[in-house]
């Protein structure tokens, strides 16, 4: 999980649990999580980009990274993660490249001083949508048979 800013980490949690999951924070710097069993936190410190490449380089494919960053997101899915939104929006081969197209539009906007707005607040129904998406990836998931050529592991959250 891209954690640093993850309005959904409690869900997680609570899903991880039930299903018996590894969850593995990754953070720019120290966070306590709660005394539960296969949370792990990767601080790997506050440089451009830290997190997201440290997510890359030990993601396989199957894993799920949850994160609301679209060039994350496209980088995990040119591994084979299933990527998540903490909105609920899976990010798929199919509708990475206009999130991608749509976020670059809007930062030059932003660098052309052409006020924007920004994403609408995050509610209750963004946080039930992703527990309805993460279940239906999880199961998902679980069906997917593993390559032979893949290392054997168990699927984390």
């Amino acid at each position: 999980m891209d954690a640093d800013a993850c309005p959904v980490k409690q869900e997680v949690y609570r899903v991880a649990r039930r299903y018996d999951l590894g969850v593995t924070l990754v953070v720019g710097s120290w966070m306590s999580t709660p005394n539960v069993p296969n949370v792990s936190v990767e601080v790997v410190g506050q440089g451009f980009d830290a997190a997201d490449d440290w997510i890359v380089a030990h993601a396989v494919r199957n894993d799920i990274v949850i994160t609301g960053d679209i060039p994350l997101a496209a980088r995990g899915l040119a591994k084979g993660v299933y990527a998540l939104g903490p909105a609920g929006r899976p990010f798929t081969e199919s509708n990475i490249g206009d999130a991608l197209a749509t976020r670059n539009m809007l930062s030059e906007m932003r660098g052309a001083g052409q006020v924007v707005g920004g994403p609408p607040p995050f509610d209750p129904r963004d946080r039930s949508r992703f527990l309805q998406a993460l279940d239906r990836a999880i199961h998902g998931l679980r069906k997917t048979p593993a390559r032979p050529d893949e290392p054997d592991r168990p699927r984390d959250a």
